[in-house]
């Protein structure tokens, strides 16, 4: 692909007409941490931070976004999706790495167009969550990676990150 669909011959921002498109099932994975301090994760991982359950509420919050998308980012098509799937992997300090919560996300629907911005949308909504729930006690949290891991369905295909 070389032109960007989003914008019409004079230029002008525009939705992408998929009415022609076969309705095909569609999934999007991606995935992204948030590094934090050792006593950050530690609270985060016993469940006892102040504000409650932070990858639960999280878990929502990064459901709830990918359901809102279009919402969100101006020329998404709302969709109907039938899968969200938010899951976090807490991982301590590891070779010079910071300690962190990595959080991935999978997105599904059966139509005309894929699911990838709904999955970005899920991981970045979910980490912010993280942050937001944790900031009063280490407010240098940093997102960090997030990105498309993989996507199936339409006419391009499958797409795997290398």
């Amino acid at each position: 692909m070389t032109t960007l669909t989003h914008f019409d011959a004079q230029g002008q921002a525009h939705m992408v007409d998929v009415a022609a498109k076969a309705a095909t099932q569609r999934i999007g994975v991606a995935r992204g941490r948030i590094d934090m301090q050792t006593s950050t994760l530690a609270l985060i991982a016993s469940g006892s931070a102040k504000k409650g359950d932070v990858l639960g509420v999280a878990r929502l919050a990064g459901i709830m976004a990918a359901k809102k998308t279009s919402d969100l980012i101006p020329l998404c098509h709302p969709l109907a999706l039938t899968r969200v799937a938010v899951d976090f992997e807490v991982r301590d300090a590891v070779s010079g790495a910071a300690p962190c919560v990595v959080c991935a996300a999978t997105v599904e629907t059966v139509g005309p167009t894929g699911v990838e911005m709904e999955a970005l949308t899920a991981v970045q909504v979910a980490l912010l969550t993280i942050y937001d729930m944790c900031k009063s006690v280490d407010r240098g949290m940093v997102i960090n990676d997030v990105k498309l891991i993989e996507k199936h369905g339409g006419k391009s295909g499958s797409f795997l990150a290398t």
